[in-house]
């Protein structure tokens, strides 16, 4: 096929950004190429905030032909957590046609080298950037997000994370020479000469199994991955969060074919209701690399049963925040109140357990018991709350009724130091709107235990009252090893109350932050600088993003031959 756009017009809009990425994920410093402001999209009228809810609003009831081999019918369902009915509909896909045609298409991605496909995948993440503001009603519309939270998380945080995964994909192939003269000297005999060629080869099919909550966030990163390292990627989307990946999916076929490419390496597997076909197609012996993000039970699934694929998988775990001394209170309960209020809860980095010692803690506005902090920190979440428009755009909607019903029966498990209250959403009244509860635990008490050693994915918390810091400090590391943990939160004036916390994220590989009270928060990191996850502890088996992720997705291949 005839190419509209060349490798080098590609390079030469591209290359510069790979570049800067390139740089960033060396140094760790602060980059994005992406901005996370909504007004920064108004110079071009294709990017204004209206252009991009009219193009949304357009999408529904609509049907979304991607032009994909093998289409045998058409689903659609998703309903909006905010109560409207999108319409769409999408298509429904046989593998048995759809997954020889992806292959097809795969030989000619691999010879065309990691810097073409880089720059392929830049011009596909700056399509969708110039489209941020629909694919925020998207997310927004799929997930619950606030807008707000839809437009940065699902918009630029999604696309740097992809662009991360492209710019890992690239020197990790880059790191062996494409050609290489080989001589070994024979003394007084001829040397021995060869020449070397090594070309990074694909594993074959990737398939990302997307996320109800975050689409994009998570869907992004082991979609690039793959497709930069020369796989194609089958993309199975959750059911009720449909539409951004079909977006997504859409315009990377955009622009393999104007590249020259076949745009069947980018494919979408939507399901009927009930289907479940994750488990076929994850079985399937086509499908090499596996992305997958939501629960224990089937990500565990995956890892036993995908023995084809290579795996990658984000699961549950119980974040954690030691609560020790602080010489910052206000700015701690603060941070906290934000953090647990973020998106309903709805976060794989949300704090759960915040461990507090019984006999209280030390503060900047003197000691405090522990009953005071919890019932401090209820009041911070009150006031960060108290206004329903505010509170509204800071919660989102619950994403769906089993949230719900774990919220409400958390109350029962414990004293409740914060009740849950009922919100009404001033733009979208079906949306299920609800602040967060704080339970009270003993960490001494096995019923306890219980609750607190398993997630309760919402708006749900737990202030565990333990002996001593010591104990904190042992309850945090085995509730990493046991259960996992995405994040890890600590405050603490003691360097040896500190110490003893870092050294336990380092033994047991979870991610640590310590006395956040400004506004970074526990539960955000950056793109280019912070990992998410480490791979080394049950909630993950893989960091997004770091070489790891990446390097395990294509092979080098060597052919030699004699001078």
């Amino acid at each position: 096929m005839a190419a509209e756009l060349t490798a080098q017009q590609l390079i030469a809009r591209h290359r510069p950004t790979l570049d800067q990425a390139l740089e960033a994920i060396r140094t760790r410093a602060y980059w994005s190429p992406h901005p996370e402001h909504p007004k920064a999209y108004g110079e071009d009228g294709s990017l204004d905030p209206a252009a991009g809810k009219a193009a949304f609003d357009a999408l529904l009831g609509t049907r979304l032909d991607l032009g994909q081999p093998g289409t045998d019918g058409w689903v659609d369902g998703e309903v909006s957590p905010y109560g409207i009915e999108l319409g769409v509909s999408y298509p429904h896909a046989d593998p048995d046609v759809l997954l020889p045609a992806m292959k097809a298409g795969m030989r000619a991605w691999r010879d065309a080298g990691a810097e073409t496909r880089a720059v392929v995948c830049l011009e596909i993440l700056k399509r969708i950037s110039d489209r941020t503001h629909e694919f925020a009603h998207a997310v927004m519309h799929t997930s619950g997000q606030a807008f707000m939270m839809a437009f940065q998380a699902g918009g630029p945080h999604a696309q740097d994370r992809g662009l991360e995964a492209v710019a890992y994909a690239y020197a990790e192939q880059d790191r062996t020479p494409g050609t290489a003269e080989w001589t070994k000297p024979q003394g007084k005999r001829d040397p021995l000469k060869l020449t070397k060629r090594f070309t990074p080869v694909p594993r074959g099919i990737g398939l990302v199994i997307g996320c109800n909550t975050f689409p994009t966030w998570n869907g992004y990163p082991g979609l690039f991955a793959s497709l930069a390292t020369g796989n194609a990627v089958l993309v199975k989307p959750h059911p009720r969060a449909v539409l951004p990946l079909a977006l997504t999916v859409r315009t990377a076929r955009e622009v393999l074919t104007e590249a020259g490419f076949d745009p069947n390496l980018v494919a979408l597997a939507a399901e009927r209701p009930g289907e479940g076909i994750a488990k076929s197609l994850a079985t399937r012996p086509e499908i090499r690399i596996i992305d997958y993000t939501g629960s224990t039970e089937f990500g565990d699934w995956l890892e036993t049963h995908a023995r084809q694929a290579q795996v990658y998988t984000e699961k549950a775990g119980v974040n954690t925040v030691l609560v020790e001394s602080t010489d910052d209170y206000k700015g701690m309960l603060a941070n906290l109140a934000f953090s647990l209020s973020l998106y309903s809860g709805q976060m794989c980095t949300t704090p759960q357990n915040l461990l507090i010692p019984r006999g209280g803690i030390t503060t900047d506005q003197g000691p405090k018991s522990f009953d005071e902090v919890a019932a401090d920190l209820a009041k911070a979440v009150d006031g960060l709350l108290g206004d329903d428009a505010r509170a509204s755009g800071l919660l989102g909607a619950l994403v769906n009724p089993d949230v719900k019903a774990r919220l409400e029966a958390a109350a029962s498990l414990g004293e409740v130091a914060l009740a849950s209250r009922e919100i009404t959403h001033p733009e979208f009244p079906g949306a299920v709107v609800r602040t967060p509860v704080i339970v009270k635990l003993d960490g001494a008490k096995p019923d306890d235990e219980a609750a607190y050693m398993s997630e309760c994915f919402g708006p749900v918390s737990f202030a565990v009252a333990v002996d001593s810091a010591d104990d904190a400090v042992e309850l945090l590391r085995r509730t990493v090893r046991e259960k996992g943990a995405m994040t890890v939160g600590a405050y603490t004036t003691s360097p040896e109350v500190e110490e003893a916390v870092r050294e336990a994220c380092l033994e047991e590989a979870a991610q640590l932050s310590l006395n956040l009270t400004g506004g970074v928060y526990v539960n955000q990191t950056a793109a280019f600088s912070d990992f998410h996850g480490s791979g080394g502890n049950p909630a993950a088996n893989a960091a997004l993003t770091d070489g790891a992720f990446v390097a395990n997705r294509f092979r080098v291949v060597e052919v030699r031959r004699e001078v």
